[in-house]
């Protein structure tokens, strides 16, 4: 299954229209149906909405590994309360740095990590 099969798989899935589906987007459905079709490639601006938007995993959404959409806030904070209560100090040590770093410091990480999975991207094509 290719990226735009994805698409039209996460909208079916959530048993959204095209319309529907776009306008969650603020896309047409013309442009939702040419991307599902694959007339049109999807931009990194669609897959970051597209993930946002439907709590879409991103890295299934570009390569269709892992699952479909993102566990949810209860199922991620049940993980990192075992992984505080566990004995992996470097886990633990990992979230305490997470959660002390500022507005700036947090947006910094973010680029780093786009930066990573955009070189990753390439070297997997």
């Amino acid at each position: 299954m290719n990226e735009n099969e994805r698409i039209k798989a996460i909208r079916q899935s959530l048993n959204l229209t095209l319309e529907k589906f776009g306008q969650q987007l603020g896309v047409t459905k013309v442009a939702v149906y040419n991307i599902e079709k694959a007339h049109r490639n999807v931009t990194e601006q669609m897959r970051k909405a597209i993930c946002r938007e439907f709590n879409v995993n991103y890295n299934w959404l570009v390569s269709g590994e892992g699952d479909m959409f993102n566990r949810t806030d209860e199922t991620i904070s049940d993980s990192i309360d075992r992984i505080m209560a566990g004995e992996n100090e470097f886990h633990k040590n990992l979230f305490k740095t997470l959660a002390t770093l500022d507005e700036k410091e947090l947006l910094s990480l973010e680029k780093i990590i786009d930066k990573y999975l955009a070189i990753s991207n390439e070297t997997d094509s």
